[in-house]
């Protein structure tokens, strides 16, 4: 199915191609499910084996086979794109198109990348080999170091307006209970694809969250059960949720859809101590899988929940395991 919320994107990029205008890098940002990735796709497509027929990238998208593509991900067995990786799409990147067309490389998230892959990867950047178009997708733009921005044009990827976006969600599914579903993933489509099977977890966890904000209930035991669930499928609805409250508390309930913590909690919060708490979530979030210890950071983040958010520091550590418990030994 089209993306019919991407038509500005593409028609200004289908522009630019008419004119021989394209970028040699671009850095496309936005949040998760916004279309990014089928952006990639198809714009890989337009330059390789361009398809006048298709004026917009589709879902579910498919990375074109092609001799002069590279799409770069994070392996299965690990949680970031290694430095040999960016060193063998650099060699290849050097070699003459097969096709004649020039190349494309992919790189998704490119926020996975280590800091050495990054800093591999500039010299390339600044200056691309033959007709070369490097595509970069971030999903968070905190994890990518400034000499990136500074040699990429930057492409961003708002979620769209809500009911362009349940136009589109219901011919997928018609009937579904898609306000629900994107308003729990922060507005994005492809999001509420995946948030429609978890909208059950999703009112639970929210009713746990209520109990404890109440000053009931467990926090080791709801941690404990949280735990069981995929770390980024919890930190990702947390984040969210701490996001709303924060906007539910500045401009009023109105404007924050999807938010399930009740007002007589939200009252017990300062709105700068859930800024704090807000960006230590999106902290963990950035952390490598295994990279810390899930329950406990889980029993941490919830018992200070329970204590209405008292003890967060205004300026936590950002290394190691401190990271973890920093908002329970602010400094």
């Amino acid at each position: 199915m089209n993306l019919i919320w991407l038509n500005e994107f593409s028609q200004s990029w289908l522009d630019c191609s008419r004119q021989n205008r394209v970028p040699h890098a671009v850095l496309l940002l936005g949040p998760v499910g916004t279309g990014k990735r089928a952006a990639a796709a198809w714009m890989a497509m337009q330059r390789l084996r361009p398809d006048p027929l298709s004026e917009l990238p589709t879902f579910p998208y498919k990375v074109l086979q092609h001799a002069d593509l590279r799409w770069i991900t994070t392996p299965e067995d690990k949680q970031s794109i290694g430095i040999e990786q960016i060193r063998g799409l650099v060699a290849e990147l050097s070699l003459t198109s097969y096709e004649g067309a020039g190349k494309v490389a992919v790189i998704e998230p490119a926020n996975a990348m280590t800091v050495n892959s990054a800093n591999s990867l500039l010299k390339t950047l600044e200056e691309p080999p033959g007709d070369t178009l490097l595509i970069l997708v971030a999903d968070r733009v905190g994890h990518l170091p400034a000499t990136i921005f500074s040699r990429c044009q930057r492409i961003d990827f708002p979620a769209p307006a809500e009911d362009l976006a349940l136009q589109w969600l219901d011919r997928v599914r018609p009937g579904a209970a898609w306000i629900e579903a994107l308003r729990s993933s922060g507005g994005a489509p492809l999001a509420a694809l995946q948030a429609l099977d978890e909208l059950d977890t999703h009112a639970a966890m929210g009713r746990d969250l209520q109990v404890l904000g109440n000053g009931q209930g467990s926090a080791i035991e709801i941690a404990a059960r949280w735990a069981k669930l995929d770390p980024g499928f919890v930190l990702n609805w947390l984040s969210q949720q701490v996001r709303l409250a924060v906007l539910g508390l500045s401009t009023g309930r109105d404007t924050a859809p999807g938010l399930t913590i009740d007002d007589s909690v939200l009252r017990r919060m300062d709105t700068r101590n859930l800024f704090c708490y807000l960006d230590i979530i999106n902290r963990l979030r950035g952390q490598p899988g295994g990279s810390f210890n899930v329950q406990l950071s889980l029993e941490s983040l919830l018992i200070d929940w329970a204590n209405g958010l008292k003890d967060c520091g205004l300026t936590p550590p950002v290394d190691g395991m401190e990271l973890m418990l920093a908002h329970r030994n602010p400094r």
